[in-house]
């Protein structure tokens, strides 16, 4: 026995005997950290991987790096993640060159065109190196595998202008001009796909401005935020569908997504990506056929059959009775990580399928179980409504 001891012993690292101190009490828990897990069915032969589209960290007004981002990532479940720091407007800055004053023989320098929403470039332009924000994140990710996505967020006056994330960039320091609509041209002719972030922000309305009407118009838009952090922009969902736009959901996230979402009890927003990879040329081509559903606060959203679909791929349904009357007794399983709320009838009260959990219900002889999903969203407030064979 004594020699299996020792054997056991010599097998652990060097590292456990040199921090092992017998006069300390271990008092954390010896468990790594563990990851969310969201299980999703295939739909239509497309594996679903959540994404965030819209992310911040300090290299522009956000309060932790790149890295943690990717980290936060992994942890919360996701699959992939876009880092899109603000062009115009990198609030923290100042801050990093107080930081290394040391650096430059304690010579104060002041940080210039930090704040190209409320001033105009001096003739120095931005000197930041805007793409060393993604390079952090892509080496990070190789020891989480998490995808990163390059990108932008190109940023200017909320009410009459917007926010648009540049995605899929190639050169964030070749974006920015004076004109907005110039830079959105320059994100698009190095590759990028638009998104249009939070349309109703700081408005009183969500219906198109002249500006937008206008990038509309010259084909500039292929995505728009449905969701953006706690806020669910309702006509935006007829919207996309009538501009032919990829919905997204993103979180815009700025502080911890814990403190957001997760010590709230909250899930964080996802946006849904049906692809047959998990690569940029994957999730690209899902983005650009409009494979996307937004999900946020408990809502799905987006095209009514891909609803359908994701609801039907999601359950399992089975007659485990007949009664005299022909009337059916059915089991429907969610066998996903969604909770599904459903109605039988307008009137009816709203019922939750929990996830890996099981619901019966009657249904009578010669009819098709319908359901109205009333936690998903193809409208403003309209939901679609599935039928079921249970013959």
């Amino acid at each position: 026995m004594k020699k299996l001891f020792f054997a056991l012993l010599a097998l652990l690292p060097i590292s456990a005997f040199a921090q092992y101190n017998p006069e300390t009490l271990r008092t954390a828990v010896a468990q790594p950290a563990q990851r969310v897990e969201f299980i999703l069915p295939v739909v239509n032969g497309y594996n679903i991987y959540k994404a965030d589209l819209h992310t911040h960290s300090i290299y522009s007004d956000g309060e932790t790096t790149p890295a943690f981002r990717v980290r936060e990532a992994y942890y919360d479940g996701l699959d992939a993640i876009a880092i899109t720091e603000h062009i115009e407007y990198r609030r923290i800055e100042g801050k990093m060159l107080k930081f290394v004053k040391g650096y430059t023989d304690g010579k104060a320098l002041k940080a210039e065109n930090t704040d190209l929403i409320r001033n105009d470039i001096s003739e120095r332009g931005i000197l930041a190196d805007l793409n060393y924000p993604v390079s952090e994140a892509v080496k990070e990710s190789k020891k989480y595998g998490v995808l990163v996505i390059p990108g932008a967020e190109i940023t200017r006056e909320p009410v009459k202008i917007g926010h648009y994330n540049a995605l899929f960039t190639k050169d964030n320091n070749a974006i920015y001009d004076p004109d907005p609509i110039e830079s959105i041209r320059k994100a698009r002719k190095q590759g990028a796909l638009i998104q249009h972030n939070h349309p109703g922000w700081r408005r009183t309305t969500c219906a198109k401005t002249e500006f937008e009407k206008t990038v509309y118009a010259e084909g500039l838009i292929d995505g728009i935020e449905v969701a953006n952090g706690g806020s669910l922009y309702l006509p935006i969902i007829e919207r996309a569908r009538e501009d032919n736009l990829f919905v997204a959901a993103n979180t815009d996230i700025h502080p911890t997504t814990a403190e957001y979402y997760r010590l709230k009890g909250q899930h964080r927003n996802m946006t849904l990506i049906f692809a047959k990879e998990c690569t940029l040329k994957g999730l690209r081509e899902a983005l650009e056929a409009k494979r996307t559903l937004a999900c946020s606060g408990g809502y799905i959203c987006g095209d009514e059959q891909l609803l359908k679909d994701l609801f039907l791929a999601s359950v399992k349904w089975e007659v485990i009775g007949t009664d005299k009357k022909g009337v059916r007794t059915v089991r429907l399983t969610n066998m996903c990580s969604f909770t599904y709320q459903y109605k039988t009838s307008k009137n009816a009260l709203p019922v939750n399928l929990l996830p890996f959990q099981s619901i019966q219900l009657n249904v009578a002889k010669d009819k098709n179980l319908k359901l109205t999903i009333t936690s998903m969203l193809c409208g403003d407030m309209v939901h679609p409504t599935v039928a079921i064979d249970v013959k």
